[in-house]
Formats: structure tokens, C-alpha cells, sequence
């Protein structure tokens, strides 16, 4: 085991091993790298690219999933009828993220309709989304999910209402209802994957060949995974000639997807060695005294007081109102670039949500000063972006025959982002004139149908574009049964993306319609294959039920794509957890509102729960106010730890006293830092000051 903080090298050690395994004359297909989520390959291919480096392409990159769908779809004849499946002779078709809650979603909408989900505040996609997080947490951790909601109940306690725990048992009752469906239909979720998988290795002729495949393993960042993936690795070691496993110390930043890092680290008891590497080669003097500085003010990390006279590289701003913090990260910047030369590339604002209106009123403020930026949230609904609701509604329009009637200001919109020329005013104008909602055929007018003095206002070059965009969905309203992905890569490759349109040099909505592309295909493809090609349910269908659900808040599934973004000389807009899990470290990071609760408290998710789920937690536990607190504060040392760990240079604090909804700004992560700052001489600006 190579263990360390971030930037001791351990992914270089890792490499570098796995070149000596190669030049050593092992084969490459006899060479595993196993990881706890896909984006972080990339240094990995980037080293079996290298020309140099002789052929390696056959060195098998996987995640647990990766590697358990392609193990079940080779063996699922041995597997698939004591699994209970209906028709175990019928090929498994693997659910993703996306098309997992689309399978659930029906009997969502039943629950909810007869009040089972009151207790809690939840709207039908969040229910799905909790429910299938309940059975993959699981299968993760090992439990029989049918014991999730009296392990829930449990830590709940009899005290409190009971509201919540007909909850737990609601949520309880559509598991297993959607476990019967997918196995009535061949259809293979995460947590069954994962169950199948587990299956499997029960058997004793699967063991001998499937830990007989490799003979040398790499298992990167191991405190991301969960307690399957360690299990995993303990029953393989035997088998191995030879396995490296990195740790880093205090990572774990996926725990709400499952990761157990206490439960990894007691993986260095079973290896013959342990190379420990705690210098960083990333930290500058100033961020690793301030990270000293945290640790010892929050009690965490084993730090001691940083010397009083010793420089943090920490510097900030107070506001009184979250615009004018806004204002004065955005003319920061602008000042790092043009005065001290910084890459905008290694530039990074977090802060503990993203929301719509922070992307915008941030971004627009970069522009100004023509600062480039990319943002990035995992978490972000497809419908949330403008260019899938941009697509969405002119796609409503190219297809009547789904009989959805966008608003006026839905349409207004997309063709403002549509058009080039087109302002909100002038887009509003447009939209006014030409659409007719409620039109037994045509819905959109051709320019020139409008007043002259309408015309002129709105702009004849704008005109111009409209119609032939709307000539393009006429065409398309002709051709209603192609398939929607088809329609989407055909809408933006024949006029969103040609000059004079709103995506032609647009690289971030053209990042969105690739992955809504991928969507719709993968909609198509795995929940609709055979009924679309037996006839029993046409492209048009299909369609509708896609945008429906999209339009009902689908959570994208993760497209790698989006994290690779290290080429982009930006300044990179995101979440601190998102930040975190992209790996890569920059000279200066802006913490935004700081004094935010967000910092530090959990996500609320009344129908799960990580902790309670996990392996540790003593069964029939109750799960108190102490427990939160605890858990809590030892998130916020692992949040900030590894912000400053992946900060070369200095951190500026965005401090408003006001956040974003009007509130003052007190939580535990602005007290820390006042600490701090009594006792060393940074100084914070106040507004007005030289």
C-alpha cells in the first residue's frame, strides 16, 4: 500500500510501477487498474498513450462496475435463474442512472398519488433517486435491502414521529416492487448488478477463473470505494503476483455514494508493506501552514497550533451583500490574470452549492472582463441546463405528434439561445408574434407574415435565421417517426451549430446535446429496443416518454466527458465536493460564502441515510444530534483539507454577511476561520478600503 496526502506522488508511483510490470515482460491483458470512479483513468491513459512507453493498450482499466457488468454479461447463464429472473434465457439490459429512474418512475407516481410519500418533502424524481440510492447503498455495504427501512426506523427511533417511518416502510415497499420488475423484464440496476456479481463469486468454478484472469492489480484511491470493493481486493490478494493500493489520508469525499474510508484503511493490515509518502509536492509554505492552522482550530487531522507569526496564504474580503462578493471575486481575477500572469486554467472558485443564479450572475461578471470559464455539477438535472431545455422545446415543436404545447416563454427562450441577434426583448417579441400554442396545424408564423415595423425592431438578419430554423422543424415534423437522439444530432448538427446559431461556438452546450444525445439513445436502447422493433411502439412514442421525463427532472448519469476538461485554459466554476473528485490541483483557489451552513451541514435526505447504511453503524443504534454533529465536523476537515491540499499558491475567502437568499451568514465554517484569524495577522478587507 502507497499511502499519503494528496500530491505525494502516489498516482505517479502507481504508474510508474505498472511501466515496470510492463518492461518486465508481464503481459499488459494480464494487468488490472481498478478504480472507485471512471474519470480518474486519465493519468493512466495518458501514460499508456505515450509512444515511448511501447504497447501497453491492453492493460484493462475498470471500476467496480465497469468490471462487475462485464463479468455478469458473460456469465449470466450461471447466474440469471437462481437470481429469480422470469426469463432467464433473455439477454440483461444494464440500467444507468438515467434509465433507472425511468423504470421506477411509474410506481413512484402510484405512491405518491396515494399519499404514501406525505411525511416527507420530497418531489417524485428526488423519491426515486433516494430509493434507488437506499439499493445500491445496499448492496454496497452488503445488507439484504429488504432491511434497509427497519435499519432506517431503527436509527430514527420510537420518539420521534412516526410520519417518517411510514415513510422508510412506503419506500421499502416500492424496492421491492421495482427489484420484481426489473427481474420480470431482464432489466439489471446497479445494486443487482452488483448482488449478481456477488453471486457469482459464490461459486466456486467462477472463483478459480476469475481470479486466475490477472495476476497483477492496481487499485487507485481506495478510500473512494465502498466496502464490496474492499472485500473485493481481500478476497484477491492470494490469487495475485503482485497489487498496489493507494490511500490517500483523509480523502472519503464520496461517502454519500458509499466510499468507507476507515474500512479501507484497514486493508494496509493485509498487504506485506506499507510506503508511506507525507510530503506534498503541491503546497506552497503559506497553504500548508494555514491547512496546519485549520486542522488544530477544528480539532481534526492531529495538528498542531501553526506559530503565530507564521504567514497563512490566505486573503479576503468581507461584504455586506452577496453581488458585491460576486463583484469583487470576478475583479480578483481579472487582477491575478492581467497583473500577476495566472492562467485562468489554474483558477478555481467552489463553493458548497452551485446554483443557477451563482453560474450566471459569476459568469456574466467573468465575461465582462473576458475571463474564460467552465463550470461543472454533477448533480445538476438534464433539464436544469439552457441548452437540453434550448433542444427539448424545439424538438416539442419539430414533433407534433407528442401533443406538447411549450409555454411562450419556453419558446422565447430557446430561441433566444437558439438565434444569434436575438436579446430577451427581441426573443420575446419574436416568440409573441410568430407562435400560436394552441394551432390545429403550423404552430410557427414565417417572418414575413409580421408586421414591417416588427420585423424591423426584431432585426431581418434575426429573421432570416428563424426561418430557416423554422423551416428546419417543419421538415423534421414530417419525419415523426425518427428516433429522437437521431433528431437531436440532426438539429444540432444542421443548424445549432452553424454560424449565425447560438451553439456554433458554444463548446459547453455543445458538451450538453453530446450527452443528451447519449441520453436518448441509451433511453432508447435499453427500455425500448424490442418493442420498438417488433412495431409495438413507434420512435415518436418513444420520444414522448423521453421528454416527459427529462422535463420532470432526470438526473444525468455521469458522462466522462464533462470532467475532462484539463486542457481548457478556464477558470473553473463548481461545488467544492465536485472540485475535490476532479483530482487536479491550481494555484489559487475563491471560497465562496464562506459563513454558509452548506459548508458543513449533510445533504438532508429524509428517505436514506450514508452513515446508518454502513457496515459501522451498530445495528439498532439511535442516530442523535452528537452523531451529526461528529460526522459533520469531520466532513468539514475533509472538504477543506483537500481544497488546500490541491491549492499550490493562496485561497482567497469570499465572506458575505448576507448570502444568496437574503440570510445572515453564521455557520461553522466562518467561526473556524475567525479563530484563526485572531490568532494569526492575516487581515480580511472590509468594503472601501485601499
Amino acid at each position: 500500500m502507497v499511502e499519503g496526502p494528496f500530491g505525494a506522488g502516489k498516482t505517479t508511483f502507481a504508474i510508474e510501477t505498472l511501466e515496470v510490470w510492463l518492461e518486465s515482460g508481464i503481459p499488459p491483458e494480464q494487468i488490472l487498474v481498478l478504480l472507485p470512479q471512471r474519470t480518474l483513468a486519465e493519468p493512466y491513459e495518458a501514460a499508456l498513450r505515450r509512444a515511448e512507453r511501447g504497447p501497453m493498450a491492453s492493460v484493462n482499466i475498470r471500476t467496480v462496475a465497469g468490471l462487475a457488468q462485464e463479468i455478469v454479461s458473460l456469465y449470466w447463464p450461471l447466474v440469471a435463474e437462481e437470481a429469480g429472473f422470469r426469463d432467464p434465457e433473455r439477454s440483461p439490459r444494464f440500467l444507468s442512472i438515467e434509465t433507472a429512474q425511468y423504470a421506477m418512475a411509474d410506481f413512484v407516481g402510484r405512491a405518491v398519488y396515494d399519499g404514501e410519500f406525505d411525511a416527507v418533502t420530497l418531489t417524485p424524481p428526488e423519491i426515486a433517486r433516494e430509493t434507488l440510492t437506499n439499493l445500491s447503498q445496499a448492496a454496497l455495504m452488503g445488507l439484504d435491502y429488504t432491511a434497509v427501512p427497519a435499519r432506517l426506523e431503527a436509527a430514527w427511533g420510537s420518539e420521534r414521529p412516526r410520519k417518517r417511518v411510514l415513510a422508510y416502510q412506503a419506500d421499502g415497499r416500492l424496492m421491492e416492487k421495482f427489484r420484481t420488475y426489473c427481474l420480470e423484464h431482464s432489466l439489471v440496476d446497479f445494486s443487482l448488478l452488483i448482488e449478481l456479481f456477488s453471486r457469482l463469486l459464490e461459486h466456486e468454478m467462477f472463483r478459480e477463473a476469475f481470479f486466475s484472469r490477472y495476476t497483477h492489480l492496481i487499485a487507485e484511491h481506495v478510500e473512494e470505494g465502498a466496502p464490496f470493493m474492499h472485500g473485493l481486493l481481500r478476497d484477491w490478494m492470494p490469487h495475485l503476483e503482485g497489487m498496489l493500493i493507494t490511500f490517500e489520508w483523509w480523502g472519503g469525499y464520496r461517502i454519500f455514494l458509499g466510499a468507507d474510508p476507515e474500512n479501507a484503511r484497514e486493508l494496509r493490515e493485509m498487504v506485506d508493506g506499507v510506503l508511506t509518502l507525507d510530503r506534498s509536492f503541491i503546497n506552497s509554505d503559506g497553504t500548508a501552514t494555514l491547512l496546519q492552522a485549520f486542522g488544530a482550530a477544528l480539532g481534526r487531522g492531529g495538528h498542531e497550533p501553526a506559530p503565530e507569526d507564521a504567514r497563512l496564504g490566505l486573503y479576503g474580503r468581507y461584504c455586506r451583500f452577496y453581488p458585491e462578493m460576486l463583484e469583487w471575486v470576478a475583479e480578483s481575477i481579472y487582477g491575478l490574470v492581467r497583473d500577476e500572469g495566472i492562467p485562468p486554467g489554474q483558477i478555481a472558485v467552489v463553493a458548497p452549492y452551485l446554483s443557477d443564479a451563482l453560474r450566471f450572475s459569476l459568469g456574466q461578471k467573468l465575461d465582462r472582463y473576458g475571463i474564460p470559464h467552465i463550470s461543472h455539477r454533477p448533480s445538476r438535472a438534464l433539464i436544469e441546463e439552457p441548452a437540453t431545455r434550448t433542444v427539448l422545446t424545439l424538438a416539442a415543436l419539430a414533433q407534433p405528434v407528442w401533443e406538447q404545447t411549450p409555454p411562450r416563454p419556453d419558446v422565447a427562450t430557446a430561441l433566444q439561445h437558439a438565434i444569434v441577434g436575438l436579446d430577451p426583448v427581441r426573443a420575446g417579441l419574436l416568440a409573441k408574434v410568430v407562435y400560436r400554442p394552441n394551432a390545429d396545424g403550423d404552430r410557427l408564423l414565417p417572418f414575413e407574415n409580421i408586421k414591417p415595423e416588427m420585423q424591423a425592431r426584431i432585426t431581418y438578419v434575426a429573421g432570416e435565421r428563424y426561418d430557416r430554423l423554422r423551416e428546419w422543424l417543419l421538415a423534421a415534423a414530417a419525419e415523426a417517426d425518427t428516433p429522437l437522439d437521431h433528431l437531436f444530432s440532426r438539429l444540432f448538427g444542421e443548424v445549432l451549430s452553424q454560424p449565425g446559431y447560438g451553439f456554433h461556438d458554444d463548446p459547453e452546450a455543445g458538451r450538453v446535446v453530446h450527452e443528451l444525445i447519449q441520453s436518448a439513445a441509451r433511453f432508447r436502447q435499453t427500455l425500448f429496443s424490442e418493442a420498438y422493433e417488433a412495431g409495438s411502439l413507434s420512435a415518436a412514442e418513444i420520444g414522448r416518454r423521453y421528454f416527459d421525463t427529462v422535463s420532470q427532472g432526470l438526473l444525468a448519469g455521469l458522462y466522462v466527458e464533462s470532467w475532462r476538461d484539463q486542457d481548457v485554459d478556464a477558470v473553473f466554476v463548481g461545488p467544492a465536493h465536485t472540485f475535490l473528485l476532479r483530482n487536479r490541483p491550481v494555484d489559487v483557489q475563491f471560497w465562496l460564502d464562506v459563513g454558509s451552513l452548506g459548508w458543513w451541514e449533510r445533504i438532508d435526505q429524509p428517505l436514506t441515510h450514508p452513515y446508518v447504511l454502513s457496515p459501522r453503524w451498530p445495528e439498532g443504534a439511535l442516530w442523535t444530534d452528537a452523531d451529526e454533529y461528529e460526522h459533520q465536523q469531520d466532513m468539514l476537515y475533509r472538504i477543506v483539507s483537500g481544497l488546500l491540499r490541491r491549492c499550490r499558491e493562496r485561497v482567497y475567502l469570499g465572506i458575505s454577511d448576507l448570502g444568496e437568499q437574503g440570510f445572515e451568514q453564521r455557520g461553522p465554517m466562518l467561526r473556524v476561520f475567525q479563530r484563526i484569524l485572531r490568532r494569526h495577522p492575516t487581515r480580511i478587507e472590509m468594503p472601501g478600503e485601499e
